[in-house]
């Protein structure tokens, strides 16, 4: 909505243009926007990732092809200085999270010389930021194999940080969140970057429980002095509820907190006066009392 361009999202990678065309309206015009897409950046290759349920209002069935050009595995891309694989074919959205780019800057310098645990963690991003920063060791969890693989494989591209202790976790979230809690863990940094829990109003009753559960964990979790890195993407929750979610789990979890920073999409993703539901990314920086 914020750009004019309702129901059009593009991501590039290096050569590669990863689009997803979520309205009747955009997917209309798909030729002439992946023409668009390759007169504008020069990209050797333009794939379609359409395949959110939001076309399902519009009648449309999913969508998952190379427009243009061609493309052979992964694709190769460098963000402040670390070397990713980005799966643009069957990742997550386009592949990577691309609004997350100021957030992962910001956690690598938060790193250093502490254990971080970094739940949800796909690919690795915040991992691999985390290390590059100076994180002590890291302990990673996701519920998918296949990103979990590509997280190694990430790490393994960055031979500086490999040799560092990295964990990685195949597992349920929440119950290894409670695992830890159990084998009594502590960290100095928490991040906590899960999907959608409530895409639309109608799921907010059901994502505030999940929020409130994980970030009560990750309170459990933390050292005195730790830091929580904590992220809401939900659109049905709105920054002040989210805010009132972490406060009831630091509550429940018997810590004392406050609050050192707020976190948001990078800057290629404006806000219309008119339509604030754009600020989608919402996050919040929590450092636990000592």
């Amino acid at each position: 909505e914020s750009d004019g361009l309702p129901g059009v999202i593009a991501d590039r990678y290096g050569d590669t243009v990863v689009v997803q065309l979520l309205s009747a309206g955009a997917d209309r015009w798909r030729n002439a926007i992946a023409d668009a897409l390759v007169a504008a950046t020069g990209a050797t290759s333009v794939v379609e990732r359409s395949d959110a349920e939001v076309r399902q209002l519009d009648g449309l069935a999913p969508r998952n092809e190379v427009l243009r050009g061609a493309l052979a595995g992964p694709v190769p891309i460098r963000e402040d200085g670390i070397a990713y694989r980005v799966d643009v074919m069957a990742g997550q959205k386009t592949g990577f999270y691309l609004d997350q780019r100021t957030s992962r800057h910001r956690v690598r310098r938060l790193a250093q010389g502490r254990s971080v645990l970094n739940a949800f963690c796909y690919t690795g991003g915040f991992t691999l930021a985390a290390l590059a920063g100076g994180a002590r060791d890291t302990v990673s969890i996701d519920s998918s194999a296949d990103a979990l693989a590509l997280a190694r494989s990430n790490l393994a591209a960055n031979r500086e940080l490999a040799s560092r202790g990295a964990s990685w976790r195949e597992a349920d979230v929440f119950a290894e969140l409670r695992r830890l809690r159990d084998e009594g863990r502590s960290f100095g940094l928490a991040i906590l970057d899960p999907p959608k829990f409530a895409p639309t109003a109608a799921h907010v009753a059901r994502a505030a429980r999940a929020y409130k559960d994980i970030n009560l964990l990750a309170f459990k979790l933390l050292e005195p002095g730790g830091l929580l890195a904590t992220f809401s993407c939900s659109g049905g929750v709105s920054a002040d509820l989210f805010q009132k979610i972490v406060a009831g789990a630091a509550l429940d979890a018997k810590v004392d907190a406050a609050i050192v920073g707020r976190f948001s999409a990078s800057g290629d993703h404006p806000v219309a006066l008119a339509f604030p539901d754009g600020d989608y990314l919402k996050g919040l920086l929590v450092r636990r009392s000592a």
